[in-house]
């Protein structure tokens, strides 16, 4: 602007002028059946604002007036202020000039410049339905104002977004969202979750949109605010889940409840653009659960050498002791997930977290896995005190739970013996194979969450066998309240995901489970392993084949004395052993017709668990067993679980057929008959070999396991052993090392003129379970 001021020359005004509407309601009449209605429209009228000068819409191309005895003079803008008309009907505005030339009687009290919104055809919209073109107007650049009969009215961007966090101690934080607006705090959380429920906001940008694109909202009955599309979804995305109510109530100065654990969604809002206060002592525990975690060594007394990456494993765990958030420990099969719990059980003890006052540990796992637990601590690590509950004599053991580390029972159990559990408050949980319970509604499930426990891991290769819904329902056993509840899992994870493919709500789901689940693969950790693990899996009998055994035991026991006591033939024994072994393998073996109708196989139970979450990890498994039929039994097995499997006895045809057909990959499983595939064989596509029944000579064995461990070989072997815990099976390995001659004849089914049972070797042999 320039100004020359003389008595006779106006003041130049020279500036492009901004389009201002000031909206109001207009009277409208109209004949309807010979009578007049009145009602009202909604209406804006145009001007143009010319540093601080107001012009209407229409006028000669120089305005002069007297402002207070100083006189002016305006060039006005025609192009520009053509251009702003154009735009307003690009918004479908129509000058009220038009519309009064077809309302009959003619509405009164339109003027030049005045613009309505047509509804329909003489249908002039009310003041709601301006409501939609407010964020437009205001983009399209005009300036609004509102006349005090108008009944909303908009008020300018906010001041400032502000989050305010405060930290609830133990694993919770408060936020609160609110915006500034000239002055007055206005809470933000109600507005977000209208907006959840509104059909008509976009949730994702159109095409199109502007980048500085608005939304009106509604601060209260007549003040309405524009805010930021991009920065509303960015709120809105990492707060969606906790702001959806499922009955959409909207309360008024609430916050939302968060865990530590959802850290992440701050540095989300900070990154929106929105001011965080408080919370400083979050902050840095936030970020301890972001920093990794550091390898921890072995404690004092633990009986092995822990590879590097069980090292990281069990710093990881002690981080979540020392955080007290439970976690998944979801390793693959064969990378020592129990040697890395119990060296943290361990610590814990040390540390006086586990045992005497603190309590003890609650191991629940499936049954055929019991003995495995119960083997592996006293082996790496004896100075726990482990209580197995297993049996039907297992109450009377319920008032010791007290006095020791460790309690371990099965998933079965758990339902029955709920009451006496419930009476203990134990320092942690273990769920092994925690995929057990991934059905939240078994009665397993259920009695899990019915615990009474302060901290809860879980152990699993296979966290995700068929859908999400699995994932969650373990994850809400462990740590109840990280994936919200399963109705609002599913809407806001498990069909983005599973249904439309949604990458980004799959890598928030991966960065919200990311701190409490720790899974390495075979690959991830190959330079740490030796190119062979061997595993031995322990196995409890039960039920009726626990009877069926001990009550052969005992008959062949008595046989095998009388005869031995006359100097009769060995081959009495080994019948007697094969029986006793046929039992730990299944009892439909045992040419006896009480044994075919005993319905349990612990140790089948156990491989057809491998087998699934092997089959799963996408490894290729030999099965070897000297017993033809067995590997038939476990083939019908195999049919019912819908695993694919090749076999190979003394009796198949197209042996090469067979192997090029598994080394190809068509399969994950080939059963194997240890004395017609133990040798001569190139199967190194199989990462993994499971010896059913144990060979007890090693080299025959070792042949079998050097199908997969040979040249050409490029993964890991891991190499499995079943063995029946209590049982001969379990007796003869105890004695191998001394009574080699005797563990060849047992095993290798044959009889030796040097063979020869003393009086020890058969009560070590016929021992009770």
């Amino acid at each position: 602007m320039s100004s020359a001021v003389s008595d006779n020359e106006p003041t130049l005004i020279e500036a492009d002028p901004t389009p201002v509407l000031r909206l109001r309601m207009q009277e409208v009449q109209r004949s309807v059946r010979q009578a007049v209605v009145r009602s009202h429209c909604a209406c804006a009228r145009l001007t143009f604002d010319y540093a601080g000068w107001r012009l209407p819409a229409e006028g000669p191309a120089h305005e002069r007036g007297d402002d207070g005895g100083r006189v002016y003079e305006i060039v006005r803008r025609r192009s520009i202020e053509n251009d702003a008309r154009e735009r307003l009907e690009a918004l479908r505005l129509t000058n009220a000039q038009l519309i009064s030339t077809r309302i009959r009687p003619r509405p009164p009290g339109f003027a030049v410049g005045d613009y309505v919104f047509e509804r329909g055809r003489d249908e002039l919209a009310d003041a709601d339905h301006w409501l939609i073109l407010l964020p437009r107007l205001t983009a399209a650049g005009f300036r609004l104002e509102f006349d005090p009969r108008f009944p909303y009215s908009m008020t300018a961007e906010p001041d400032a977004w502000r989050a305010d966090v405060v930290d609830g101690g133990n694993q919770w934080f408060d936020l609160s969202l609110g915006i500034d607006v000239g002055g007055e705090r206005v809470d933000l959380l109600p507005i977000l979750r209208k907006l959840i429920v509104d059909p008509t906001f976009p949730r994702k940008p159109v095409r199109h949109e502007p980048e500085d694109a608005v939304w009106i909202v509604a601060i209260d009955e007549r003040r309405r605010i524009p805010l930021r599309l991009a920065r509303l979804r960015a709120l809105l995305e990492p707060l969606l889940e906790w702001l959806d109510h499922a009955d959409g109530r909207v309360e008024h100065g609430e916050s939302l409840r968060l865990s530590r654990l959802q850290g992440r969604v701050l540095d989300e809002i900070e990154r929106s653009g929105v001011l965080r206060q408080g919370g400083e002592a979050l902050r840095d525990s936030i970020e301890q659960l972001r920093q990794a975690r550091a390898p921890a060594d072995a404690p004092t007394g633990f009986n092995a050498q822990l590879r590097p990456y069980q090292r990281e494993g069990l710093g990881w765990l002690n981080f979540l002791a020392d955080a007290g958030l439970g976690g998944i420990l979801a390793d693959d099969m064969g990378l020592g997930k129990t040697v890395q719990v119990l060296a943290h059980l361990l610590v814990e003890k040390q540390r006086g977290r586990l045992g005497d006052d603190a309590g003890p540990a609650l191991v629940v796992c499936p049954t055929s896995l019991v003995g495995n637990w119960r083997a592996e601590a006293q082996r790496f690590a004896p100075a726990l005190r482990v209580l197995v509950l297993h049996g039907n004599d297992r109450r009377k053991h319920f008032a010791a739970m007290l006095d020791v580390d460790i309690v371990i029972t099965t998933y079965p159990l758990l339902g029955r013996d709920t009451e006496a559990l419930r009476s203990i408050y134990f320092a942690l949980l273990v769920l092994d194979e925690a995929q057990a319970i991934k059905n939240a509604r078994t009665q397993a499930a259920r009695a899990v969450r019915a615990l009474r426990v302060r901290r809860r891991i879980g152990m699993t290769g296979t966290p995700l066998e068929n859908h999400l819904g699995e994932l969650w329902a373990q994850f809400d056993a462990v740590e109840p309240g990280l994936l919200g509840d399963e109705k609002r899992f599913v809407r806001h994870f498990r069909t983005p995901i599973e249904k439309h493919g949604d990458a980004e709500v799959r890598d928030r789901l991966n960065a919200r489970i990311a701190p409490l689940m720790l899974r390495r693969r075979k690959e991830d950790v190959l330079g740490d392993l030796p190119p062979k693990i061997e595993i031995l899996r322990s196995v409890e009998l039960e039920g009726r084949q626990r009877e069926l055994y001990e009550t052969l035991r005992l008959a062949q026991h008595e046989r095998v004395r009388e005869v031995v006591g006359s100097g009769g033939s060995n081959i009495v024994v080994l019948d007697a052993l094969l029986k006793l072994r046929q039992v730990c393998c299944d009892p439909r073996l045992v040419k006896l017709d009480g044994a075919r109708r005993v319905p349990q196989s612990a140790k089948l139970d156990l491989l057809l668990t491998m087998l699934r979450g092997l089959a799963d990890e996408r490894r290729h498994v030999l099965v070897f067993s000297q017993f033809t039929e067995m590997l038939e039994l476990i083939a019908q097995a195999l049919d019912a679980a819908k695993i694919g499997y090749l076999m190979l006895t003394g009796a198949s045809r197209h042996r090469e057929e067979l192997v090029q057909r598994f080394q190809d990959g068509e399969v994950p499983v080939f059963l194997i008959s240890l004395k017609a595939g133990g040798v001569g064989l190139n199967l190194t596509m199989a990462d993994t070999v499971i010896h059913y029944d144990p060979w007890w000579n090693p080299a025959v064995e070792s042949q079998a396991t050097d199908r997969a461990h040979r040249i050409g070989q490029h993964k890991p072997v891991f190499v499995y052993r079943l063995i029946c815990a209590g049982t001969v099976e379990e007796k003869i390995q105890a004695l191998q090392a001394r009574k080699a001659e005797l563990a060849r004849a047992v095993f290798e089914g044959g009889a030796t003129t040097e063979l020869r049972f003393d009086e020890a070797d058969l009560e070590a042999l016929f021992s009770p379970l």
